[in-house]
């Protein structure tokens, strides 16, 4: 549902389009160029989002940082609600890598097997536990050289991990991020370790902590990625997205938090 609209704008300078004719359409921002944003407009973007969120919770179960390397893990090509769905009786019997470990590949794979991929997901499990005992004394390692080392662990996976268990400023781009990062020009890039990049170049190093929580979110919900929700976005104004439909921002207020908001949450 759309907030109540703000009557209220942030003055912007819109980009323009060229075209060709009547009824052409307008380019999409190009990737690989720099921020189509001053930094004045980034602050403002990231200064609403941290009104509506103040405290961003993502939508993945986790108790400790060995159980959220887990389920980032489990979570790739998989819903966030299956992979709890499956993560909260197995993390009750195995917080621990020396648990998982103890726990086996084929009891593990009874655990996940609702879970796309979860074969090879089991075995990746047991890999990285084994790893985290035998090279990291049984803990997860803080920095990501180390993490990437880590069997079914990429730069995603490392980046939310060192943001989320240990509050290093390190932006994890999945596909809502890189969609917003080239949809509204905040970040352009081919790649996601280009938007990264961007992002972390531009984002004011007060609202890192919370970055990828709050765009995240805002692309699952707002910026989606058939049909943005227009309406319902505070930076509707600030956005230079040729693909916006209104130029009108949605009422700023602080949105609930998600249920059982006391748990460790992420992604």
């Amino acid at each position: 549902m759309a907030l109540p609209k703000s009557k209220k704008s942030f003055p912007v300078k819109k980009p323009s389009a060229s075209a060709s004719g009547d009824g052409a359409k307008a380019r999409t921002p190009s990737r690989g160029r720099r921020s189509l944003y001053t930094p004045a407009e980034v602050r403002e973007i990231f200064r609403r989002f941290s009104v509506q969120r103040p405290e961003p919770k993502g939508e993945l179960d986790y108790v400790n940082a060995f159980t959220l390397l887990i389920a980032v893990v489990l979570s790739a090509q998989a819903t966030d609600a299956g992979v709890n769905k499956a993560t909260k009786p197995l993390f009750a019997v195995a917080d621990t890598p020396q648990k998982m470990l103890a726990l086996g590949e084929a009891k593990v794979g009874d655990y996940i097997r609702t879970i796309g991929l979860w074969r090879n997901k089991a075995k990746n499990v047991i890999a990285l536990s084994k790893a985290l005992i035998d090279d990291h004394a049984g803990k997860v390692p803080e920095d990501r050289d180390e993490l990437v080392k880590l069997p079914g662990v990429g730069r995603k996976t490392a980046n939310v991990v060192l943001n989320v268990a240990f509050g290093q400023h390190t932006m994890a781009v999945d596909t809502h991020i890189f969609r917003i990062g080239n949809r509204i020009g905040l970040a352009p890039g081919k790649t996601p370790e280009q938007v990264e990049q961007g992002l972390l170049k531009v984002i004011p190093a007060e609202y890192m902590r919370h970055a990828h929580h709050w765009l995240i979110l805002h692309g699952r919900y707002v910026c989606k990625a058939r049909k943005p929700d227009c309406p319902a976005c505070v930076i509707a104004d600030i956005c230079k997205s040729t693909e916006k439909t209104t130029d009108m921002p949605a009422r700023l207020v602080p949105i609930a938090p998600l249920e059982d908001s006391a748990r460790l949450t992420l992604i």
